[in-house]
Order: structure tokens, then C-alpha cells, then sequence
């Protein structure tokens, strides 16, 4: 028989001991054969104790590797890690996820399955306060996710962007690694990439992984802000959008400053403002009532901190990213020997 394709765990990690050991645990435990895999943690000069905990689990174990860092950035780290991976599959991992056991052997089905170069499962939210089941259930509503095919659950099929995500190497070697200057929305760049060089991206219901949301209005909005500067330094990169929906939020708030800024317009802003509002507070009631009247509120409130963040982080960034391009040639893997690739 064809043995399995040897996978590489990559996983990028800064000053995470509350939650190293547990994830690590998770991924030890994986239902794929443990001598088909290996575990490589890219650490970003943790202070915190975690790179004492991880040196003591790599002696542990001898498929976890240590890698440094030292930008600090996810990217960075993704990018240490895949240049000194063995495996013929590299499977992305954060440690703020909890992963089905099952989680890599359905990576692994779901490539050989489709003949996609980047597989992965819905970005599916799992709560651990109050604050954040409002999250999840504002991110289970069209209007907090705008439609997006890889937060679906239930999605299958072709898309043009996944969860983590689960690569052949070869695309690594086609079109390039990670945007190493990219402070967020990594993935979407990347897998923007893939798409335009003819590779395909499958989101598969199979592969199950969860991830805990923000846990403040404070960290919620910085978190939209960041990604809607990394949407608009991805647009401005490639000149072009993946989709409309990206750029929606910065739509909707340059329709709100036109009403209120333009005086032919005015008179349409009570109008706008109130069709909105009304918006918010039926969707928040239909999303957020199963878990009672102050998940409602949260969510109601919810919703335009992420449509409002994300829209300044669109503009902010593309007046940032126009005047300062940052982004370089894109460094590739070298060819690699597939003696003993099974895909």
C-alpha cells in the first residue's frame, strides 16, 4: 500500500502558556498515523514562560521542533516554519483553536479528494463568556459575516478562501510563501495567490476546527480595524478584490458620511439611518434571542462596532498603503524531491 503523505504541523505562537499546552495536547493526539507528522511551533520570543513549556514537551516528544520568530508577525512565523517542514502536506494551526481529532486525516481525504492545492473547514466560533456567545451569534447572521462562504458550517465546495487551511508544498513553491509583511489577512492574500495562478481552494464541512472570538468591544473593534487595513493592503497589492464583500463595510460607511456631509443628501439620512437601525434590531433579535434579552443587546451593538472598525481599517489602509507600498517579491520554496509523494 501507499503509505500516507507525511504532513507538517506549522504553528506560529507568542507568549501563549495559558493555552500552549492544551493545544499541543490536541494536536499529539491527532488520529493520523504519529509517524506521518510532525509538529514544528514557530515561537516569537516568548517572555512568558511558553518557550520553556515547549522545550520541555519537544524532549517529551520528539516530533515537536522549536523554530524562532524573531518578527514576531504570524506570517513570519508560518514562513520559518514551512522552510524547514519535511512533510509533502503543511497544515496551518493556531493555538487558539481546538481541533476534531479527526482534524488532519480530513485534511489530508479532503486533498486527495478535491486535487485542491489549499483545503480547511468553516471558521466556526465557540464562546467561553457572555460576551463572546454574542460574537458567535452575531457572526452566525449575514450581516456580521457578510455572506462569507468559509464562516458556513455547512459549506462544501470550492471557495476563494479558507479557515487556517491545510497546502500541497507545491503551492508554496508556485506561488510563493506567506506575505511576510502582512499583519493580517495573511490568508486571504494567500490563498488570493493560489487562485490567480490557476490553483484551486476547497472548504470542506468535514474538517472541523473552532476558535474563540474577542472578549471586548475594545479588542472586537481593534481586531475589525486591523483586518480592514489588511483587506485594503491586499486590494491595493493586487488590484483587485476577491470579492465585493471585503469592502462592503467601508461602502456602507462612506453612504453614511455622505448623507451627513453632502446637503442634497441630508434630507435622505433620516431615512438611511433609521432603515439601518431597524436593521440591527431585528437581526439581533432573531440571532441573539435563543440565549436571552442581554445577548440581544450585545449583539445589537455588536454589529455596528464591526461593520464601523472595519470600515475605518478599509479607509485608513488604503490611504496608508497608497502612499506607502510595502510589499516585496514573494520568496518560494525550492523544488522539492517527490520520490515518495503519494498525492
Amino acid at each position: 500500500m501507499t503509505p500516507l503523505p507525511f504532513v507538517s504541523i506549522v504553528m506560529p505562537c507568542l507568549n501563549e502558556r495559558e493555552f500552549i499546552v492544551s493545544c499541543l495536547e490536541s494536536v499529539r493526539h491527532q488520529d493520523y498515523p504519529p509517524e506521518r507528522l510532525e509538529i514544528l511551533v514557530a515561537d516569537g520570543g516568548s517572555s512568558d514562560g511558553t518557550r520553556q513549556i515547549l522545550e520541555r514537551m519537544a524532549r517529551e516528544d520528539s516530533r515537536i521542533r522549536v523554530i524562532d520568530n524573531p518578527d514576531q508577525l504570524q506570517a513570519c512565523g508560518m514562513n520559518a516554519g514551512i522552510r524547514e517542514a519535511c512533510g509533502e502536506l503543511i497544515v496551518r494551526m493556531d493555538v487558539h483553536c481546538e481541533y476534531a481529532a479527526d482534524y488532519v486525516r480530513r485534511c489530508v481525504q479532503t486533498l486527495a479528494r478535491t486535487g485542491a492545492d489549499n483545503v480547511g473547514g468553516a471558521q466556526r466560533a465557540k464562546a467561553k463568556s457572555g460576551f463572546q456567545q454574542a460574537v458567535c451569534a452575531a457572526l452566525a447572521s449575514p450581516l456580521g459575516v457578510g455572506g462569507a462562504r468559509y464562516r458556513s458550517p455547512a459549506g462544501e465546495g470550492f471557495v476563494d478562501t479558507v479557515f487556517l487551511g491545510a497546502f500541497r508544498r507545491r503551492a508554496f513553491e508556485t506561488v510563493g510563501l506567506y506575505d511576510r509583511r502582512a499583519f493580517t489577512n495573511e490568508d486571504a492574500e494567500l490563498n488570493q495567490r493560489i487562485r490567480q495562478a490557476g490553483g484551486k481552494v476547497y472548504l470542506s464541512r468535514d474538517i472541523v476546527v473552532h476558535y474563540f472570538p474577542r472578549g471586548s468591544f475594545d479588542a472586537l473593534g481593534r481586531q475589525y480595524f486591523r483586518y480592514g487595513m489588511g483587506r485594503a493592503r491586499t486590494f491595493l497589492k493586487h488590484a483587485r478584490l476577491p470579492s465585493l464583500r471585503s469592502a462592503v463595510p467601508f461602502l456602507m460607511l462612506a453612504g453614511g458620511l455622505a448623507l451627513i456631509g453632502i446637503p442634497a443628501l441630508r434630507p435622505l439620512a433620516p431615512w438611511g439611518f433609521g432603515a439601518y437601525a431597524l436593521l440591527l434590531v431585528v437581526e439581533a433579535v432573531r440571532v441573539g434571542r435563543p440565549d436571552g434579552v442581554s445577548t440581544v443587546t450585545r449583539v445589537g451593538l455588536i454589529f455596528p462596532v464591526l461593520h464601523v472598525c472595519h470600515g475605518l481599517g478599509f479607509a485608513t489602509g488604503l490611504i496608508r498603503f497608497a502612499i506607502e507600498r510595502d510589499w516585496e517579491p514573494q520568496e518560494r520554496l525550492p523544488p522539492w524531491q517527490r520520490a515518495n509523494d503519494s498525492m
